[in-house]
């Protein structure tokens, strides 16, 4: 069964601008990947890319400049695998984003994403130390999203795709538990990751990433003070 979410019945009040900008800027990056050669792409994923090796070697990371540390973490949430790689975060984003941001504003919404990628991205470094393989996608800076979303509106309901063979609905499902499902298969999926002695980016996806950024937008989401102290919720 795939779940795949479409919108939500909250009543926002301002324009979403920072999540269509972040929208514009990931889809116009791709689209600089496709007019790239192959062996041009690769050069590109693993310079920018998260690549845990270089901030874990032992002598390496007292080598990094504050740009070499920073840049390939921030930049490597606007580089995508494929199109449905970018195509999955977009959505997301735009389901769950466009709510987050009508509640704390554009810039603290900003703040969220970016916070929430560097923290999922920093947890991803730790538990795959040693690591050669790059990371690249804004999986985790969404997962902040998700995880501000999940404290800030648990009574909305998120209209959901299900698809199961050839038969597919939609349904509305309260967000506690589309994002609570979601955030559950992400750590069961690290976790047995781990057990199995295999790289927590194993099958292409870095899911320590979307846990850890989840983690820090809901912290962030619960300390951050709204741009409005209430909402409703369309019924």
């Amino acid at each position: 069964m795939v779940p795949i979410p479409l919108t939500d019945n909250v009543r926002r009040t301002t324009f979403w601008i920072s999540t269509l900008l972040l929208i514009v800027a990931n889809v116009w990056i791709f689209l600089y990947e496709l007019s790239l050669g192959p062996r041009s792409i690769n050069q590109l994923v693993f310079l920018y890319g998260i690549v845990p090796a270089r901030y874990t070697t032992p002598g390496r990371l007292g080598l990094l400049t504050p740009a070499g540390f920073f840049a390939p973490i921030f930049a490597s949430m606007f580089l995508h695998g494929g199109w449905l790689h970018l195509l999955g975060n977009m959505l997301f984003l735009f389901v769950f984003g466009r709510s987050v941001e009508d509640r704390f504003g554009h810039l603290k919404f900003l703040l969220i994403y970016f916070v929430g990628g560097f923290g999922g991205a920093l947890l991803h470094i730790f538990l795959n130390a040693g690591s050669r393989i790059p990371s690249i996608g804004a999986s985790g800076a969404i997962a902040g999203i998700l995880g501000a979303y999940f404290v800030s509106f648990p009574r909305a309901r998120i209209k959901t795709f299900i698809w199961l063979l050839i038969f597919f609905w939609t349904i509305d499902i309260p967000a506690v538990v589309v994002l609570g499902y979601w955030f559950l298969i992400q750590f069961l999926s690290g976790y047995y990751q781990m057990l199995a002695i295999q790289s927590a980016t194993a099958g292409g996806v870095a899911v320590w990433a979307h846990v850890g950024g989840f983690i820090v937008g809901l912290l962030m989401a619960l300390v951050l003070w709204p741009r409005r102290a209430r909402f409703e919720i369309v019924r």
